[in-house]
């Protein structure tokens, strides 16, 4: 592949400069050496921003850019509609041009690529650094990880495709009878699993994706209003309403959530995979656990009293299945109540609809843990595997078990573990002080009024 032609720009005299005339658009930025050779591809949401920030004083002297910095003689970009779009364009032209310090910037490591298993009865997607050499259909390298797995979600809303490791037979009447995960309940996956999709319809999906990942959302976009216009002819109008917003969906492909949301934690720094093989020989459980809830309680001095739900799937954050709770019947301090009124509004009203996770995990000591499976057996539900994690020892206890279970501090079981209760703890905090800052301002302003 040829490397692509320099938009028509004015000659300015440096490449800081000329960054400042770039859009505040999404896309990907092509750096360059003084023999005109691209040395590094970028993707950015506003290329006018990203771009800048290598022409600064600590951009010349940080490590991983100080070399990359010395050579970039002219820079050019490429405008995409959507911030996934440029992600998979940098990852198509960092295959095809391979600029020297995309590699030398990452430390040496394996990239990581998308792969999907073509040879599946209902294929799955997986992002993998050892990809396969048959039967599977690659994308990449991509520079970042983290990066592509939020790409992943996104495309999932909209494709709904699998992405759990399940070797789904269609002829094994067992997965009839298989209860899918919460990407089902939240219709992010269309639960081959259940048998609730045939293989024709889910290959259709794959294709959709496959489309969108070889930069052919154009031509998906004409076939889905070809589509949507015959299903309306049809009167069928709840099709032709569902095409409608994927082509929406599929117009607004953004890594990023709503601001309020908070950011999307780091990724789990071992193998979640071992971390959830660990639970399963620790709790006792038939199979390999795949979603874990974790809940937590925030005040101050009984003020503004919160309670966040954080979901984990396969071992790493689900931001989709995150919660917030303005405990509405307590008083005061009161840790119990507040952990008994959050479990009785998740699982009590949200219970048909969400299901169930495979592990509840409560941040806590026996006294929370117990506040849970009060609220469980008031609402007379058998609760998953239930336990709790209690900081100064890090022991975790179970319901009607005196002892706890002591796992040592470095087994992967633990950690992960610990990543849901830490993280139902910062979104706790976060949220409690949005509504303390909210209420603070809110006296000042009323104070100031009088």
């Amino acid at each position: 592949m040829t490397e692509p032609e320099p938009n028509p720009e004015v000659s300015l005299t440096t490449p800081a400069q000329k960054v400042r005339t770039f859009p505040t658009s999404p896309g990907v930025y092509l750096m360059k050496d003084a023999d005109g050779k691209v040395i590094y591809v970028g993707k950015a949401k506003n290329l006018r921003n990203r771009a800048s920030s290598y022409f600064t004083a600590i951009a010349a002297t940080e490590r991983r850019t100080a070399e990359l910095v010395k050579h970039i003689a002219d820079i050019d970009y490429i405008t995409t509609d959507t911030e996934v779009d440029a992600l998979l364009k940098e990852a198509r032209l960092v295959k095809d041009i391979h600029p020297r310090f995309n590699t030398d910037l990452k430390d040496d490591k394996t990239f990581p690529y998308l792969q999907i298993r073509t040879r599946e009865e209902f294929p799955r997607v997986e992002i993998t650094r050892k990809p396969r050499r048959r039967g599977v259909k690659l994308y990449g390298p991509f520079t970042s990880a983290k990066s592509l797995r939020a790409a992943v979600q996104v495309l999932q809303r909209v494709f709904k495709f699998r992405t759990c490791s399940l070797d789904i037979k269609s002829a094994d009447p067992k997965w009839r009878w298989f209860r899918p995960c919460l990407l089902a309940s939240i219709r992010q996956c269309t639960a081959p699993c259940n048998l609730r999709v045939t293989k024709e319809e889910y290959r259709k999906q794959i294709r959709s994706l496959r489309l969108v990942l070889e930069g052919k959302k154009a031509r998906l976009i004409r076939e889905m209003n070809k589509d949507m216009q015959a299903a309306s002819v049809a009167l069928d109008f709840e099709k032709a309403a569902k095409i409608r917003d994927d082509i929406a969906a599929l117009g607004k492909l953004e890594l990023r959530g709503e601001a309020d949301k908070d950011i999307q934690p780091e990724a789990f720094h071992t193998d979640p995979r071992k971390g959830l093989a660990g639970l399963k020989k620790a709790l006792g459980m038939s199979g390999t656990p795949r979603s874990i809830e974790g809940f937590d309680i925030a005040h101050l001095s009984g003020q503004d009293t919160v309670a966040s739900l954080v979901s984990f799937l396969d071992g790493l954050p689900f931001k989709n299945g995150y919660r917030k709770f303005k405990i509405k019947s307590v008083e005061g301090i009161d840790d119990f109540s507040s952990m008994r009124e959050v479990i009785s509004r998740r699982y009590g009203r949200a219970h048909e609809e969400w299901g169930m996770p495979d592990i509840v995990l409560i941040d806590g000591g026996k006294g929370q843990l117990n506040a849970a499976l009060d609220a469980f057996r008031m609402l007379g539900i058998e609760p998953p595997t239930l336990i709790s994690l209690a900081k100064q020892e890090e022991e975790i206890f179970r319901p009607g078990e005196s002892e706890s279970i002591k796992l040592s501090k470095h087994s992967a079981a633990l950690r992960l573990l610990q990543f849901v209760r830490d993280e139902a703890h910062r979104f706790a905090q976060h949220y409690h002080h949005q509504l303390r800052h909210r209420r603070l301002k809110n006296q000042f302003d009323d104070s100031s009024s009088e």
